[in-house]
């Protein structure tokens, strides 16, 4: 018996550390899988005015993972090797603290299970990150904080108008430079404190969504249960993002609570990754009219590439809905966000994003045009609204 009761133990052990190891890995390309294609035949045309201009992409949940980014990795969407093939120049990380199973985008209790404290125990993240949200999207932060500190030369994060100025300066030596920014998926990263406003902000996040997948203390989600507006802490927090110039971005609100957010701020607003209702009848979609209005006030419409906000995940479908966005708001309000690493399937990783330019060539946008949406808009929109 004590021998057999040896070997069980053995065997749970030698489960567990597989698990521990191997587990971050086999979910990971589970999760963030890139769609088996051909490589994607690009125009001449369309590889010199990619290699001509900004690109910029306004979210991916990259740092939610174990891979380094610093290495080129056989899996996932975003790492540092694949955005410089991409000629990505900005980035935007944003860090996700709650998310729940399947990522209904109908409905959530707000009590449903959450993926992330699992995520964090089996990915081994400190125990601190294992209960508290805010410390999830601080752990996170130190990942490209890291990132910067030990790629010097192709790396840097940026925090304010002056570093983004240092960063073009440098990057019209470097073209393989990459500018990465920090966000929060979601502020119930704030684990209910105002104070966590600015503890985030000191250690780099410039951008903060106000909800995900579930309603929060600051207001409904598009995918909770109440669809409410904006709360008092809401309002509260909303005011101290504004003191601070942190961008706000209500991609995941609730209609509501972006109209709320329009009422209550004369910042203008992103929606960090999403698509158009019009194009795409998805309940992850906010209304044409609320966009149009958003728009109206100097915002961004950031355009992802999976199946939830553009009803598909070819380059063609990703473009023909960045050009009914054109259409709908003008070329200056729309832009990218893939939600590279975010759970989901796309057709493309980063260092593709060629395909894009192409197929937004192939439907007639003009160049300026394409220049704008691919990252001129990230660039002035982020020239114009980081802290000085």
């Amino acid at each position: 018996m004590s021998k057999f009761l040896t070997r069980s133990v053995f065997v749970v052990i030698a489960i567990l550390i597989a698990a521990f190891v191997f587990g971050p890995g086999i979910l990971e390309r589970s999760m963030n899988r890139v769609q088996t294609h051909a490589p994607y035949e690009i125009s001449k045309a369309a590889a010199d005015l990619h290699a001509d201009m900004i690109v910029g992409d306004w979210h991916a949940d990259s740092a939610l993972w174990n891979r380094d980014l610093g290495d080129e990795s056989s899996y996932g969407q975003v790492d540092l090797p694949r955005l410089q093939k991409g000629n990505v120049a900005l980035q935007m990380f944003t860090t996700v603290t709650k998310s729940p199973a399947g990522q209904n985008y109908e409905k959530n209790p707000t009590d449903a299970r959450d993926n992330i404290t699992s995520l964090a125990i089996i990915q081994r993240w400190p125990m601190a990150t294992w209960s508290s949200l805010a410390e999830r999207a601080m752990f996170q932060a130190d990942k490209i904080h890291q990132l910067a500190e030990q790629h010097p030369d192709d790396f840097m994060l940026i925090t304010s108008q002056s570093e983004l100025g240092e960063f073009i300066n440098r990057r019209i030596q470097n073209k393989t430079l990459v500018g990465g920014l920090l966000g929060t998926e979601g502020s119930h990263a704030l684990d209910g404190e105002l104070a966590n406003i600015e503890r985030l902000y000191k250690r780099g996040f410039r951008m903060m969504s106000l909800q995900h997948f579930f309603d929060n203390k600051l207001g409904g989600s598009l995918h909770g249960e109440s669809q409410a507006g904006l709360t008092e802490f809401g309002m509260q927090a909303i005011a101290e993002m504004e003191r601070l110039n942190i961008i706000i971005d209500v991609a995941h609100s609730s209609e509501q609570v972006v109209r709320d957010v329009l009422q209550a701020t004369n910042r203008p607003l992103v929606v960090s990754h999403t698509g158009f209702k019009g194009y795409c009848n998805s309940p992850r979609n906010i209304s044409d009219a609320l966009m149009r209005e958003i728009a109206s006030r100097g915002g961004l419409i950031a355009v992802g590439y999976w199946e939830g906000a553009i009803c598909g995940t070819h380059p063609k479908m990703i473009a023909e809905a960045i050009n009914y966005g054109i259409q709908l708001v003008g070329a200056r309000h729309v832009a990218l966000g893939s939600d590279f690493d975010g759970s989901v399937t796309t057709a493309l990783d980063t260092s593709e994003l060629a395909a894009i330019t192409k197929a937004l060539l192939g439907l007639g946008v003009q160049p300026e045009e394409i220049r704008a949406v691919m990252g001129g808009n990230m660039l002035l929109f982020l020239a114009d609204n980081l802290p000085q």
